[in-house]
């Protein structure tokens, strides 16, 4: 069994309450979409956005990747709103959540694997109707956690992500992070250039009639929560890769217990992890692979109509 592989939160996650307020202004009015927090045990606290829905089709529960934040998918869960109960929260060590010490949480896949399903739990999400939509660092973890538990969810979808220990298909800075002292060089450079990475991270390696910019609101909300409390977002980042190699490794030796139908999303363009890995995830474990044309690293950034409609097909 792996559930004691993916740390105390699986064995017992004591909850206590959750506090929702109302979104700021300028989102979609009928979708009504609420930021607050909910306590998951562990001396951890995630905010949250949630969209309710009187009758709603399924759920769908957005994991977001690095440097984000929860609120990348305010519009999209808006959109989706119309027809579904959204979900998304910020990981420990981004946002506004948690962020405890590495020696209590270690920020590794498998720890957040524990946090996804502390939150669906606490959440009361109904699992037979719920879709994972799970970018970047969230893939991972949404993939260990159903192989213990396969139906965590209807489906999960995944996206430009790093399923596997393939470093020749990893961005150089990618690579780095995966093993000292470089690991250690590379967290220094990024808190160094926070601002620079804020600024295009999610728009780099794009052409000129390809670049964009962020809804209002989501980048201040991920520069103003890069130094929340005492880590950094690149501080989480580089804890989450001290673990990576190792969780990768699991992923791949369980494979055969991937139980969970996986559809996989990929930018074409994405210079970060190249879309050949997701092509070798998808043909391993038998799932559709839809590559973006003209897309990068970052597809719900990007081109969010894109992916709404694609939710909305395979949810139909």
């Amino acid at each position: 069994m792996l559930t004691s592989s993916l740390g105390p939160l699986l064995v017992a996650a004591a909850i206590t309450g959750a506090t929702l307020t109302p979104v700021s202004a300028g989102t979609t009015e009928a979708a009504n979409p609420e930021i607050g927090t909910i306590a998951i045990g562990g001396d951890i606290t995630l905010r949250r956005l949630v969209v309710h829905n009187p009758a709603p089709k399924g759920t769908v529960l957005f994991l977001h990747g690095f440097p984000e934040t929860s609120l990348v998918w305010r519009d999209i869960a808006a959109a989706l709103g119309d027809e579904f109960e959204v979900h998304a929260f910020d990981w420990p060590g981004y946002g506004l959540s948690s962020r405890p010490a590495a020696e209590n949480f270690s920020y590794s896949p498998r720890d957040y694997a524990g946090v996804l399903k502390a939150y669906i739990d606490k959440a009361g999400i109904d699992r037979s109707t719920l879709t994972i939509y799970a970018a970047d660092i969230g893939a991972l973890p949404a993939l260990l956690l159903a192989l213990d538990e396969p139906d965590i969810a209807r489906r999960i979808i995944v996206g430009d992500f790093a399923p596997f220990n393939r470093p020749a298909y990893m961005h150089e800075r990618l690579q780095n992070l995966k093993a000292e002292p470089a690991a250690s060089k590379t967290r220094a450079a990024m808190n160094q250039t926070s601002d620079e990475i804020l600024e295009n991270a999610y728009r780099r390696g794009l052409p000129d009639d390809r670049q964009f910019d962020l809804a209002a609101g989501v980048k201040e909300d991920m520069v103003q929560c890069w130094s929340h409390g005492a880590l950094t977002s690149a501080d989480a980042f580089y804890h989450y890769y001290a673990a990576f190699t190792r969780d990768q490794d699991l992923l791949e030796a369980y494979l055969g217990k991937l139980k969970t139908p996986v559809k996989v999303i990929w930018g074409e363009k994405d210079i970060y992890i190249d879309s050949r890995m997701g092509a070798e995830f998808a043909e391993r474990t038998g799932a559709t692979l839809d590559i973006l044309p003209g897309i990068g690293h970052y597809p719900h950034l990007q081109a969010p109509e894109r992916v709404v409609a694609e939710i909305r097909a395979l949810l139909d």
